[in-house]
C-alpha cells in the first residue's frame, strides 16, 4: 500500500514538473503531452485509493496541472507543428502511449461505477454518523479488489465468490485524514477503529465470530480472511460484515436484529491493509463454506458505492 500511496503523490507531481520545465516546442508534442497528463490524472483519481494523499489532493493536483499547461503554453516562443528530431518523436510517442493506456484505465473504472444488471440489495448504513471513504467498491478489479473473485475460472476464487461485490469503508477525520499519521502500525490510530457497526437490515444472525487478534498494520491474517465477523440473513440474502475489533462482537448466532441494532466495533482482524469495515451481500452459502453464495451488488443509503465515493452519515440516521 505504501508504494501505491507514493505513486499517487509522485506521478502527478512529475507530470506537472515535466510540463512546466520540459514541454515540447512542437504543437503536436505539446498537446499530446498535455492531454496525456490530464488522462493520467483522471485515471489516478478514479483508480487510486485517496486516503494518502487525502481525497482533496486530487483537486489540488488538477489545479496545479491546469496551471502548468497554461504556464507552458504562455512561454512558448519558437514553435513547429511536428517534432524536429528523433528525441522529440520518441517523447511524443511515449506520451501518446501513456495517454492511451490511461484513457483505457479511466474507461474501465468509469464503467465499473455503473450498477450491474440484475438483482440489487438495498441496505442502511452499517456505520453511525461520520464521513466515510470507499476504499473498494465497484464492478471491476481496478477499483475493487474483491471483484477479482468474479472470475470463477480460478479455483481459489470459488470459496470467496460471495464477497465479489464487497464494499470497504474507512472513516475520515478532520482535514479528510484517515489516521493519525501516514500509515501508522498501531490500528488504534486510525479514525475508524472502534466505531460501532450496526445492522444494515433486519434479520437473523447466522454466524458470529470473535476472538481473533487485531493485526498491526501491514500484517495480515490470511488464515481468517474476514477476521472477526458476522453474517446476517435478511430475508433470503446473507450480509457479511467483517474485520471487527477483538472482543467487541455483541451478537450470537440465532439472534434476531432490527435495522440499527449494535453488532460490534470496527477493528483490524483478518486480511486487512488497515482498519476498515467490509460489507457484502450474497445468496446463502453453506455451513462449511459460508462465502460461496452468488454475489449480489448492494446499495447503501440508496447509493451504489465505488472507490473514492464519500458516504456521509448524518446524526438523524439510525445508530445504536
Amino acid at each position: 500500500m505504501m508504494m501505491l500511496y507514493v505513486l499517487q503523490g509522485a506521478i502527478p507531481l512529475v507530470l506537472i514538473a515535466l510540463l512546466a520545465a520540459l514541454s515540447p516546442r512542437s504543437d503536436i508534442g505539446f498537446w499530446v503531452q498535455s492531454l496525456a497528463s490530464i488522462a493520467v490524472l483522471v485515471a489516478l483519481c478514479l483508480v487510486g485509493i485517496w486516503t494518502v494523499p487525502p481525497w482533496w489532493m486530487r483537486n489540488v493536483f488538477a489545479v496545479l496541472l491546469a496551471s502548468a499547461i497554461l504556464f507552458a503554453f504562455a512561454r512558448r516562443r519558437t514553435v513547429t507543428r511536428w517534432p524536429a528530431g528523433s528525441l522529440g518523436w520518441l517523447w511524443l510517442f511515449g506520451f501518446a502511449s501513456l495517454g492511451l493506456y490511461a484513457v483505457n484505465e479511466a474507461r474501465i473504472a468509469y464503467s465499473a461505477a455503473m450498477l450491474p444488471p440484475g438483482r440489487v440489495v438495498d441496505l442502511a448504513s452499517p456505520l453511525g454518523p461520520g464521513t466515510y471513504l470507499v476504499a473498494n467498491g465497484g464492478a471491476a478489479p481496478s477499483v475493487n479488489a474483491h471483484a477479482t473473485f468474479l472470475d470463477q475460472s480460478v479455483p481459489a476464487h470459488r470459496r470467496y465468490w460471495g464477497t465479489a461485490h464487497g464494499v470497504d469503508l474507512v472513516a475520515l477525520g478532520p482535514r479528510g485524514l484517515h489516521a493519525d499519521g501516514v500509515t501508522p502500525a498501531d490500528p488504534q490510530r486510525y479514525v475508524i477503529f472502534g466505531r460501532s457497526v450496526i445492522a444494515p437490515c433486519a434479520g437473523q444472525v447466522i454466524v458470529a465470530i470473535d476472538g481473533l487478534p487485531d493485526m498491526q498494520v501491514s500484517q495480515v491474517d490470511r488464515a481468517h480472511l474476514a477476521g472477526n465477523h458476522a453474517i446476517l440473513r435478511c430475508a433470503d440474502v446473507d450480509i457479511l460484515l467483517g474485520h471487527f475489533r477483538k472482543g467487541s462482537v455483541r451478537v450470537r448466532a440465532g439472534q434476531s436484529l432490527n435495522t440499527g441494532d449494535a453488532i460490534a466495533e470496527v477493528g483490524n482482524s483478518g486480511n486487512t491493509s488497515e482498519p476498515h469495515l467490509h460489507i457484502n451481500a450474497q445468496s446463502p452459502g453453506t455451513a462449511t463454506s459460508p462465502f460461496v453464495g452468488a454475489p449480489i451488488p448492494i446499495r447503501i443509503e440508496h447509493r451504489y458505492l465505488v472507490r473514492n465515493d464519500r458516504l456521509v452519515v448524518g446524526l438523524g440516521q439510525r445508530q445504536p
